[in-house]
């Protein structure tokens, strides 16, 4: 907040306490200039701190990585900054809405990186001569901004390439973006460092209004689907409970859709696997029907015989 100009005047102990308060940090800091001034003026309405509020700063092998907390008139938002080696910067900028959402996938790549096999050597993926397509992509649309990430690779290692695109109206078209490039090595802590920034300074919402949990029972099973939330997003926790022991499974939001497709698509296997079954079990009933008729007529053709030949005997 900016402390009011004071005139020249000639020096008196008000104003020596108005010039001390003046060269603080901040009001109230505890000087002898903080009671005088408060007393000469009421209290302001306090309105949202605009500016930076925390910033933090990760080294990930050659290169700083700078993420500033800031708020305006619309409200908080997160920058992130990279610095190469050479000066050069890329910057991104997020709600705190999209910085969860990026936390998030920032967790889904970390796991996926540590479920790949070991980097070829530089000499021998530059000997197969093939391109160097995405180990993993995501992107995430939000309001007029898109966000591009891949997990990539070259001959200096793998790294998270992250894009952001602005959309500016209709007829306009896209600014060429930003891109930044995180080393994989340095995704956890760089993961760490935001996280503790959303901890921190993220706004807080009014609770999401929630479907009603449901359950259905399956022989001596019962189901339970309940809806929650926390500081991660929304999410379902299935549980499956039986009179001996109880277990569950947390869902999270965004694959639900995922989940549910999935769901379908084996209970559409399902059901023409045993309709094939049906099918067979069918065939098989109908030829040992047709075999069993078969025995019967030759059975009573025989019969019809031994009975001729024993008449002509007589």
């Amino acid at each position: 907040m900016a402390v009011p100009f004071l005139p020249p005047s000639p020096p008196t102990p008000g104003a020596e306490a108005a010039q001390g308060l003046a060269n603080s940090d901040s009001y109230g800091g505890g000087g002898r200039g903080g009671s005088s001034c408060d007393a000469a003026r009421p209290d302001p309405p306090h309105p949202p701190a605009r500016g930076e509020l925390a910033s933090k700063r990760v080294d990930i092998q050659n290169k700083r990585f700078y993420l500033d907390v800031k708020q305006n008139a619309k409200g908080r938002f997160l920058k992130i900054a990279e610095v190469g080696a050479g000066g050069n910067k890329s910057r991104l900028t997020l709600s705190m809405s999209v910085a969860v959402e990026f936390r998030d996938y920032l967790g889904d790549f970390i796991e996926h990186y540590a479920q790949l096999a070991p980097s070829q050597p530089p000499d021998l993926a530059q000997a197969q001569d093939e391109p160097r397509r995405a180990l993993k992509s995501e992107f995430l649309v939000r309001e007029n901004r898109k966000y591009y990430m891949d997990l990539k690779e070259n001959q200096r290692g793998r790294f998270l390439r992250i894009r952001q695109t602005v959309n500016r109206g209709p007829g306009l078209g896209s600014t060429q973006g930003q891109t930044i490039a995180l080393p994989a090595q340095g995704l956890i802590e760089f993961r760490d460092a935001l996280a503790k920034l959303i901890d921190d300074y993220g706004v807080e919402e009014e609770p999401a209004e929630l479907p009603e949990g449901t359950s259905l029972t399956v022989d001596n099973k019962r189901f339970f689907f309940d809806v929650g939330s926390n500081k991660y997003g929304v999410f379902m926790r299935v549980s499956e409970v039986k009179p001996t022991y109880r277990n569950s499974i947390t869902v999270p939001y965004k694959v639900w859709a995922k989940f549910g497709h999935t769901f379908c698509k084996y209970s559409e296997e399902m059901k023409k696997i045993q309709e094939k079954q049906r099918e067979k079990r069918a065939a098989c009933e109908q030829l040992h029907q047709q075999q069993q008729q078969q025995q019967e007529e030759t059975a009573a053709a025989t019969l019809l015989l031994q009975g001729e030949e024993e008449g002509e005997e007589d």
